[in-house]
Parts: C-alpha cells; sequence; structure tokens
C-alpha cells in the first residue's frame, strides 16, 4: 500500500515501453549494446541521500553527528542529511507541515508518547519485520521499549531508555547541615530535607530551594506513575483504557505534590527559569529528573558538586517512570525503495548495542538494548547506578496523546496555586481531561 505509486509509475513505463517497441520507427535499427557491467558499477557508486530529524538538544546533535560520521565511513554510498536546528516547541509542528508534503525526514526521532498521533496522522510507516523482527526486539532491548508495538505493529525503535532519579546538590545540602552522603530515601525525608535546604534572605525572597514542584518538567510523570503507586493506587487501568488517580490514593499524592509549593513553600518554578535550569545554576537542592540532564550538566555546569539517588520510596513501594525517544521511518522514506533501504540500514546502525553504548556516554540516557544496558561498570557508576537499578520497577506509560495528557496535569497544577481551585476539584478536572482523550482514541479503534 504505501508504495502504491511507485507500482503505478512503473506500471506506466511498462506500458510505454511496449507500445514503444510495438512500433518500428521508434526503436532505432540497431541498438547499441548496452555494457551491464558499468551499469552496475555506476549504480554502485551512486550515492543515496536521506534526511534525519531531531529537535535542537546539544548532546543528542553531538551523540549523532558521532553516529552518522561511523555510519557513512561503513556506508559511503549514503550520506545522512542532519537536521537538528528545529527548537523543541517547533518540532511537532515541522513535522507536520512536511511529512504529509513528501518532503523532510526519512528518518525522523519522536518521544515514544507520540506515537499514536503520528501513526493516526500518517507520518510514520510500519518497520519492515524482516530488518527489525518481533522476537529480535523482545529478547535484545528494554522491555519498556514494548511501548513502541502499536496495536501488534512496530512503529519505532529507540537508541536509550531512561528513568528518574533524584538529582541532589552536595554543596547546598552541606550547607544546611544535612549529610550529603545521605540524600532522602523516602518520601517523607525528601520532604523534611527539602524544608531544612530551603533559604530565605531578609525580605523572606528565596535564595534557595529546597525542592520546587513542576509539573511543566518531570512531575507530571513522577505524580502518576510514582507517588500515586506509592500511596497505594494505579494511575490507570491495565489496558489504558480508563483513568484511576482522582481516588483516594490518587489524591493523597496529588496532595504530597503540592505542598511542596502550597504548605511548605520549598520554591517556585517561576525564579531562574523554571526548575531544571535552577537547579542546574545550583539554585536548588533537590530535583526530580532523568538521566538525560547528566549530559546537560556536565556541558552546561561541569564543576557543580551534585549526586543522584533513586527516587524516594514510600510504604515500601519503590517505583520510576521510564521514558525513551524513539525513531521512525516516515511515508517520504516509503516512497523510494533505494531510499528506503537506506533509511532502514541507518536505523538498524542507530539502534545497535554500540550505538547505545556511545550514546550513554555523550547524553547520559541508558542504553536500549539489553546487551550494553547490562554492563557492570554501568551499575556502578555513581551518576547512571541510580538509573540503572530503576529500570526494573519502572513503568512506562502509554499515551494516547501525550501532550494534552501532560497539558491536563499542568493546567490542574496551576489552578490550585494559581486560582485556589479546591485540589480535589483540580485532580478531578485532570482526570476528566485524560479521560476524554482516552476515550477519543479508543473510539476509532
Amino acid at each position: 500500500m504505501k508504495r502504491s505509486k511507485l507500482f503505478i509509475l512503473t506500471g506506466a513505463l511498462l506500458v510505454a515501453a511496449m507500445l514503444l517497441a510495438a512500433c518500428p520507427a521508434a526503436v532505432p535499427a540497431e541498438a547499441p549494446a548496452s555494457d551491464s557491467a558499468a551499469e552496475e558499477s555506476a549504480m554502485a557508486d551512486e550515492v543515496i541521500e536521506i534526511e534525519y530529524w531531531q529537535y535542537n538538544f546539544a548532546a543528542r546533535v553531538d551523540a549523532m553527528n558521532q553516529l552518522i560520521a561511523q555510519f557513512e565511513e561503513a556506508n559511503p554510498n549514503i550520506k545522512v542529511v542532519h537536521n537538528a536546528d528545529i527548537p523543541y516547541a517547533e518540532f511537532r509542528d515541522k513535522i507536520a507541515a512536511s511529512v504529509p508534503a513528501g518532503v523532510g525526514p526519512d528518518v525522523a526521532t519522536l518521544f515514544y508518547g507520540w506515537q499514536s498521533v503520528w501513526i493516526d496522522s500518517g507520518y510514520l510507516v510500519p518497520l519492515p519485520e524482516d530488518a527489525f523482527p518481533p522476537a529480535m526486539v523482545a529478547e535484545k532491548f528494554s522491555p519498556m521499549v514494548q511501548a513502541s508495538f502499536v496495536e501488534g505493529t512496530l512503529y519505532t525503535l529507540p537508541t536509550a531508555v531512561r528513568a528518574l532519579a533524584l538529582f541532589y546538590n552536595r554543596d547546598l545540602m552541606e550547607a544546611a547541615g544535612l549529610d550529603p552522603d545521605s540524600p532522602p530515601a523516602t518520601l517523607d525525608e525528601l520532604r523534611d530535607q527539602a524544608v531544612a535546604c530551603t533559604q530565605r534572605d531578609d525580605d523572606g525572597k528565596l535564595v534557595v530551594q529546597g525542592f520546587v514542584a513542576d509539573p511543566s518538567a518531570q512531575d507530571h510523570h513522577w505524580f502518576r506513575e510514582v507517588l500515586v503507586r506509592q500511596f497505594g493506587g494505579v494511575p490507570y487501568t491495565d489496558d489504558y483504557s480508563e483513568v484511576l488517580y482522582n481516588d483516594e490514593a490518587g489524591m493523597q499524592a496529588w496532595n504530597y505534590l503540592l505542598a511542596f509549593h502550597t504548605d511548605l513553600a520549598t520554591g517556585d518554578r517561576d525564579l531562574f527559569d523554571g526548575s531544571t535550569n535552577a537547579f542546574v545554576g545550583g539554585h536548588v537542592c533537590f530535583h526530580v529528573d532523568g538521566s538525560f540532564r547528566l549530559g546537560t550538566i556536565a556541558k552546561n555546569s561541569p564543576e557543580m558538586n551534585f549526586g543522584v539517588a533513586e527516587l524516594p520510596s514510600h510504604n515500601g513501594v519503590k517505583s520510576t517512570f521510564g521514558s525513551y525517544w524513539t525513531h521512525g521511518l516516515t511515508k517520504k522514506a516509503a516512497a523510494d525503495q533505494a531510499r528506503f533501504d537506506a533509511a532502514v540500514k541507518f536505523l538498524q546502525f542507530i539502534t545497535s548495542a554500540d550505538a547505545g553504548a556511545l550514546w550513554v556516554d555523550i547524553v547520559g540516557e541508558l542504553p536500549a538494548q539489553l546487551e550494553a544496558g547490562s554492563n557492570p561498570e554501568l551499575l556502578a557508576d555513581e551518576k547512571l547506578g541510580a538509573f540503572a537499578a530503576g529500570l526494573e520497577y519502572s513503568h512506562a506509560t502509554f499515551f494516547a496523546d501525550e501532550s494534552q495528557q501532560r497539558q491536563a496535569i499542568i493546567d490542574s497544577f496551576d489552578m490550585v496555586v494559581l486560582t485556589d481551585e479546591d485540589p480535589a476539584t483540580a485532580l478531578q478536572i485532570a482526570a476528566d481531561t485524560d479521560q476524554e482523550v482516552l476515550d477519543d482514541f479508543w473510539s476509532s479503534r
């Protein structure tokens, strides 16, 4: 189906050739003999150009540039054009404008939670099973990568996966009289140490923030897949058709998150350009984030004295959110067999165990291939070890539309902190909005 245009064109050319063959005047009396060896040599020397797109994130750009250089050296007949100049906020709009028009990327990166929308919009084509057998994916890749199968069909594959962990500033902890070798191991300890670490000047202005509750960063994931479970609930039904985080357990988790802003006043997400920049800039004691943040800190704050611990437990329950950016083949690639074959070969290369090992060194994300991810040195690493340890109890949320479902949590959080909305009412509004997204998605299946 995806090559129907190519088949139609081929058929038209065959008909034209038959008509020409039937007309003596249209064919030279003595056609020169073709040099098949020369033609094959010319085809072998032909360079196929494909495009790879990702949004602008410095560490990812550096890693992919290195992988492309390695790939092109091994495959001199394939040139990869790397477009990574697009800001994150514009990336999906650029894809929406280019792919349907048959231009833009042949291989594109996307957050796994966008897959359903991109598939329904016609941006992606299934990965060929001969190149990416489902059994191979199940055997060699992290279990969370099964989320790349949508209704039984594999559409994307990642180079790396990631989990959440607790970042902490050792210097700020020590200045507050806390032991930087004993970061919070439970939710109660996180609350207490965040309060102890918070400092204000004589005018009451925050100078050091203990913890900044910020669902526009990673805290919307932390709420759904970690806090809700730790308070005894689950965020969704097993088939992700129904929202469940608006029950009693979810309410306890919601109140825990909100309290950092409403009751404890340990941080303000509007300071220092958001919670993530505030932590990287050395203004925050504790911060929930993904392993990808290691690359940002190494690039922007290489002298920062920080540590990483597994997310605090509660009621004896450990949990973390697992996620990944992944790569898919577009309908532009599928429109031309030679380009499609080149794109498949490139995708195989950038999802190999060796590519994952390079990625972890530069970006800080964990290799998607189990072979590279189970490296003992990785598990023992003082920064990456906490993320690697969390993979065994991580949960990768299925998103019908990640953007809308994330925004539902952000909007409800804003209702409480900006307009003093009742927390229970705000959480119910988030759940209702989320449920509408799920209902709309499943109703078309």
